[in-house]
């Protein structure tokens, strides 16, 4: 018969998860809600939604339509960006356009409240093939 003179390990094997990794830490302590901040927030993201809308209403009139992108397809984006203004919204409109996709981003400008401002709506619209 064999006899394996080392049968047992002479120290112990290492355990597959540490005891630093299984102790359980104190629970955190947080901070009492306020929600003064997040409901600034939500009206101003109801206005952007009315702007929003505004908008989409008139670019689905067909001759403002075509008008918009027939300044955007010549690379127009000073022109584009008039017509865009001339919507009258009440709020920042930024207009990005490829020859397949425009982007409208409106944004609530930044107040002594947010000073970094608090909301942004971005549309992605499909416009060509």
């Amino acid at each position: 018969m064999y006899y394996n003179p080392f049968q047992y390990p002479i120290s112990p094997p290492v355990p597959a998860y540490p005891d630093y990794f299984t102790n359980e830490t104190a629970p955190r302590t947080y901070p009492a809600v306020d929600i003064k901040i997040f409901s600034h927030s939500v009206n101003s993201f109801r206005h952007l939604m009315e702007q929003g809308n505004i908008l989409l209403n008139r670019l689905g009139n067909a001759s403002f339509a075509h008008r918009l992108m027939t300044a955007a397809q010549q690379g127009k984006k000073a022109e584009v960006d008039q017509i865009i203004k001339s919507i009258g919204l009440k709020v920042p409109v930024f207009t990005k356009f490829t020859p397949s996709w425009v982007i409208f981003e409106l944004s609530n400008p930044a107040t002594a409240q947010t000073p970094m401002g608090c909301c942004t709506l971005i549309f992605y619209m499909k416009w060509a093939t």
